[in-house]
């Protein structure tokens, strides 16, 4: 298809043709990378006008009640939501359950929302290599609130927070975390942290987790020293308590834009970005045929017998790839 095709289809807010240009943004053929670095470019000039929220937290905090209420509210409020689901992939099976459009229903039925699953890969940090340019698409397509929930899987869910605007820590009361969670680097990332589950018999239970958290906060370096990271409680699954973690998140952007801090933010961003995407490009490089007949096979082959130091064969690579492309 020509670039035109997409970039006529998602700036016009059409979601099929956003579904499209994201599937084309997700996409591993080396024929799919000229039409996909075009369609991006071609939108670039559209981009930016989103707030960026990434969510993340342990499997069973639920987030994705909380994200689908947060949902609803936002197009109460005018806006229109984008979420980006990253689902973990089998090591073994290479394969993804993308179940997020099912546990969100409510939200998905609605015109003015947008959800799109993705499967993690082999990427680390909880998203996906492609995070980046779905977020760029969605907002050319008009979104103007670009929602990024994370595997959520462990402590390195702190890819997305080179992605975002914002980042929320989910975390739920009883689980063993109020102590030792002080001590996750996680936190310390964290612009908002939220107490989820606060309703009937663990109500009390999270109001002395918020409590320790808070607390805990005051002995920690904040990400941005303009702003003293806060502690909420919510009920997602009674749509309790989100408002204000929205009124929280509005207050910051806010905040950020009129410092100047945001885009400086995202230009941060842009250059980790780069360095991401230059390492993919080596790994792309590594895998083609004609490089593997360059020696590069032989010098995998030595570090298998252990007879080549890894460190020592990626001088070796890079020295290559000089060669090559001069």
């Amino acid at each position: 298809m020509p670039v035109e095709y997409y970039l006529n289809g998602v700036l016009s807010g059409d979601r099929v043709y956003l579904s499209k240009a994201l599937s084309l943004a997700e996409s591993t053929l080396e024929a799919d990378l000229e039409l996909k670095h075009a369609v991006l470019e071609g939108i670039l000039p559209q981009t930016g006008k989103a707030i960026r929220l990434g969510i993340t937290g342990a499997p069973g905090v639920g987030k994705s009640t909380f994200i689908e209420m947060l949902g609803l509210l936002l197009l109460e409020k005018g806006y229109k939501p984008a979420v980006l689901t990253v689902d973990p992939t089998s090591s073994r099976s290479q394969g993804s359950i993308l179940g997020d459009k099912t546990r969100m229903e409510q939200l998905s039925k609605s015109n003015e929302a947008f959800i799109r699953p993705s499967a993690a890969g082999k990427s680390v940090g909880g998203v996906a290599h492609h995070t980046r340019e779905s977020i760029l698409l969605c907002e050319a397509a008009g979104f103007d609130v670009v929602i990024v929930e994370t595997v959520g899987v462990g402590q390195s869910e702190t890819e997305v927070r080179n992605m975002v605007d914002f980042f929320l820590l989910i975390l739920i009361a009883g689980a063993g975390d109020e102590l030792q969670g002080i001590k996750k680097g996680i936190i310390e990332m964290a612009d908002s942290l939220v107490i989820n589950k606060a309703d009937g018999e663990n109500r009390q239970k999270a109001l002395q987790a918020q409590s320790i958290y808070q607390n805990a906060l005051h002995y920690l370096n904040p990400v941005n020293s303009q702003w003293l990271p806060r502690v909420f409680t919510c009920s997602a699954r009674n749509n309790q308590g989100i408002d204000l973690i929205w009124q929280n998140v509005e207050s910051f952007v806010e905040l950020m834009k009129s410092s100047g801090y945001l885009e400086q933010q995202r230009q941060q961003q842009r250059l980790m970005w780069l360095e991401d995407c230059i390492q993919r490009a080596i790994n792309r490089y590594l895998k083609l045929e004609d490089n593997k007949a360059r020696g590069i096979e032989d010098l995998q082959e030595q570090i298998k017998q252990g007879t080549l130091l890894p460190n020592k064969a990626a001088e070796l690579i890079v020295q290559q790839l000089i060669k090559s492309s001069g």
